[in-house]
């Protein structure tokens, strides 16, 4: 083989893969149902050529949506002369939520290949954590300086509430509409956050 023949096939490689991630991208910023094989239609390769170049759907996700969350500090940017963690926390579940909503397709499929495949779980985003960790940080020096368990604990509590898990158990098993489990996610981690700082005064 050539050394033209051999960059030839390696720059074809290279935009079979864009071309997987950019239909990956694209598909999950419907908010529709992710698969492979609807990837892989997208991006007008076979599923087993997406296959070939992602081992599983979660590993695909998580590249497509590299970059599409903006850093902790820019997505709080609107509260970020507030030194109120109540506010800070509230904002901060209903823009990862918000975001969730719109991508809930990649989302769902992420989370369902997560918990058949424990193993894959590192694939996982995990936006909340630092979400909650930037909206927390007024607490740092007060709660966290007398109570680290304490406050490691709200963090905790947070995780739960400020999720996708919340999120989808709202919508799908207690039937609220997407503004309905919003608020009510928002609540319950606002809640949380003024009942910690409350018996921390």
């Amino acid at each position: 083989m050539t050394a033209q023949a051999g960059t030839g096939r390696t720059n074809q490689k290279q935009r079979t893969r864009t071309a997987i991630v950019a239909a990956a991208r694209e598909l999950t910023g419907t908010g529709a149902e992710v698969t492979m094989p609807a990837i892989a239609r997208a991006a007008l390769v076979s599923e087993a050529t997406a296959y070939r170049y992602f081992p599983d759907l979660p590993s695909l996700i998580s590249e497509a949506l590299a970059g599409v969350w903006p850093p902790p500090a820019e997505a709080l940017a609107p509260v970020a002369d507030s030194a109120d963690p109540v506010e800070r926390v509230a904002f901060a579940c209903e823009f990862l939520l918000r975001g969730i909503l719109a991508r809930q397709g990649s989302v769902r499929a992420m989370i369902a290949a997560t918990i058949t495949r424990p193993e894959t779980v590192t694939t996982r985003p995990g936006i909340r954590f630092g979400l909650i960790d930037h909206a927390l940080l007024p607490l740092e020096d007060t709660l966290g300086a007398r109570d680290p368990d304490g406050f490691a604990q709200l963090k905790r509590d947070l995780a739960v509430a400020v999720s996708a898990e919340a999120f989808f158990t709202l919508t799908d098993l207690c039937g609220l509409d997407p503004d309905e489990a919003i608020t009510s996610a928002v609540r319950t981690a606002a809640t949380l956050t003024e009942a910690a700082v409350r018996a921390n005064a």
